[in-house]
């Protein structure tokens, strides 16, 4: 039979009603793809241009691979199917477009059978994804979905239902189809046989379910379809939660306090956060994942990562006029997410960890306490309860460089009694850390690491009262400034000492002085935790063999495990866990 592209339908040849289709809904596509580029252009500048290898490699295993969303296995292996299966059938939407202009004009005869089958497979694969989806929202809803609304998943599984069922129909209708090479086509054909009428329907159906589609695509949650791929491209590569300094030189390296020059703090306007964080608001794919492993949100607390990713986007296309007319909305970015969501999080890094297309929550709230803390110095009444303690804390970094208040000169009274070097060149130095110079409990941490390192034969060394707070908690808490200070002078009294090889036990300060410090001029200092050394002086033979006679349990810090990404050598150290539960 003739394509039915090529049939007129009364007085209008059926490749101008399809090109008034293409033309309506590819045209609002593509308006509100360059709209949300506009608005994500309004960010501010951010460096992602870098490191194309490994940016391209992530792409390939990330989006293509599908690495992240195959964490779930159930929810994550049905995307699979309908993600694989729309990339091997997208060609043959060019093709029936076109009245089989592509695959019997510019494929070659021998290639035509084999990309037939790819395309048949493809629609097959999408078609089981989208039941599978669709009855699990319906029939096994999971806790996360339910009492919401469905509509627009269900509407969209049922388009790309559409498309695959019909273009079997379209296929059984071409002539000489292959039961080698089309077979579900032909067996449509030799089966259900359908009438010319049945297949110029499907056709028409096909084609208006993807025009459909392309409507719905820019102004949903499948807006991820188009923006998925540069988020990932364009993702951190900085080690996972390493903050930007408040300003970077020429070098690269962040500028001295002494010599900054900027006019504002943090981030409070849509146009203060970087073009890169912006894209994440479309991209998001409402999975929930981010929701799922919160630990703020578990608690009943205000945050919920996923509506902060929602609010970009919303917040963005509330304001498109005013945005693109170069103004300040009256409502800025930090009202929208709301401050106790601000102060909720715990920085974890959970969120950012689970997300399958590398969306970064943590930055956008930790950006927005560096303005709370260090620009407007006003805090929301529902926040009183979290921010006095936290000012207490930020007084106590700034006069005694301990949040506890505890005299600096006490620091290194764990160790009076240890005969170990203080404040003198060492090959190691232990960094004890706030709460291991001053919690009673983590005191004995810190003694027994150095019984340990004694034991194995090393030269170790403390700086006793000479050390400071590494400056974790009030870089989390916003005050960079005060960050950077303490910093500096640790990296001051790293340089007048000699420090080389730095061991921690904390993980904060094991996560700080071996990731963050590096900005300031710590990149040639080594950095270890004290799990890793003991375990890397077992297997040389300086220490006996890991073993342990009662039951130990074993938690994964999130600086050390989580955003550290050392997970073994804790287990390695104790002689291994024999039980292990799931990770989060």
């Amino acid at each position: 039979m003739e394509h039915p592209l090529l049939i007129d339908y009364g007085p209008v040849p059926g490749w101008v009603l399809l090109a008034l289709l293409g033309l309506i809904s590819g045209s609002f596509f593509g308006y509100q793809v360059y709209k949300a580029t506009r608005l994500v252009m309004k960010g501010s500048s951010d460096n992602r241009f870098d490191n194309w290898g490994k940016r391209i490699l992530e792409v390939i295993t990330g989006w293509l691979g599908q690495k992240r969303v195959l964490e779930d296995k159930i929810a994550g292996g049905i995307h699979v199917l309908m993600f694989w299966g729309f990339l091997m059938l997208s060609t043959d939407m060019f093709d029936l477009a076109t009245a089989n202009w592509f695959s019997h004009n510019v494929l070659p005869d021998f290639a035509r059978g084999p990309w037939n089958l790819i395309v048949e497979i493809g629609y097959t694969i999408a078609l089981i994804g989208c039941v599978a989806a669709l009855f699990r929202r319906v029939v096994f809803t999971p806790d996360k979905l339910k009492g919401k609304s469905q509509l627009e998943g269900n509407v969209i599984l049922l388009l790309i239902m559409t498309i695959t069922v019909t273009s079997f129909f379209v296929e059984a209708g071409e002539e000489g189809v292959s039961t080698t090479w089309e077979p579900i086509g032909a067996w449509v054909a030799n089966t259900i046989v359908p009438t010319t009428a049945l297949v110029i329907g499907a056709y028409w159906l096909h084609m208006l379910a993807i025009s459909t589609f392309l409507f719905l695509i820019p102004v949903s949650k499948h807006m991820h379809l188009v923006m998925a791929f540069p988020n990932v491209f364009f993702h951190d590569m900085r080690p996972m939660a390493t903050m930007e300094p408040l300003q970077l030189g020429d070098d690269g390296k962040a500028v001295l306090l002494d010599e900054l020059d900027i006019e504002s703090f943090g981030s409070v306007n849509y146009t203060d956060f970087s073009w890169r964080s912006l894209i994440d608001g479309w991209a998001c794919t409402s999975c929930a994942r981010c929701q799922d492993v919160c630990p703020a949100y578990a608690s009943g607390k205000a945050l919920n990562p996923m509506a902060i990713i929602h609010d970009v986007r919303n917040y963005a296309n509330d304001n498109y006029t005013t945005l693109m007319a170069d103004e300040t909305p009256e409502e800025d970015m930090i009202a929208r997410f709301g401050e106790d969501s601000i102060w909720a999080c715990t920085t974890c890094h959970a969120c950012v960890e689970a997300c399958p297309i590398y969306i970064d929550h943590v930055p956008k709230l930790t950006d927005s306490r560096r303005h709370l803390m260090m620009e407007r110095m006003e805090f929301d009444e529902k926040v009183e309860d979290t921010i006095m303690p936290l000012m207490a804390t930020i007084e106590n970094l700034e006069s005694d460089s301990n949040p506890y208040g505890l005299p600096s000169h006490e620091r290194g009274d764990w160790a009076a009694d240890l005969d170990i070097k203080v404040g003198e060149p060492a090959e190691y130095i232990y960094f004890a850390g706030c709460a291991a110079s001053f919690d009673e409990r983590n005191k004995k941490v810190a003694r027994d690491t150095i019984s340990v390192m004694k034991e194995a034969g090393l030269d170790v060394g403390i700086l006793g009262m000479q050390e400071g707070c590494s400056g974790d908690a009030a870089r989390r808490a916003g005050n960079e400034y005060l960050f950077q200070m303490l910093a500096e002078t640790n990296l001051a009294t790293f340089e007048e000492i000699g420090v080389k090889k730095i061991v921690a036990s904390c993980p904060h300060c094991f996560h700080t002085l071996g990731k963050e410090y590096k900005d300031y001029g710590g990149e040639d200092i080594e950095v270890m935790h004290h799990s890793q050394l003991i375990n890397h002086l077992q297997v040389e033979g300086k220490l006996p063999d890991p073993s342990h006679d009662g039951k130990v349990t074993y938690h994964d810090p999130c600086y050390l495990g989580r955003i550290g990404g050392e997970l073994d050598a804790p287990r390695n150290a104790i002689g291994g866990v024999d039980i292990e539960t799931e990770r989060t």
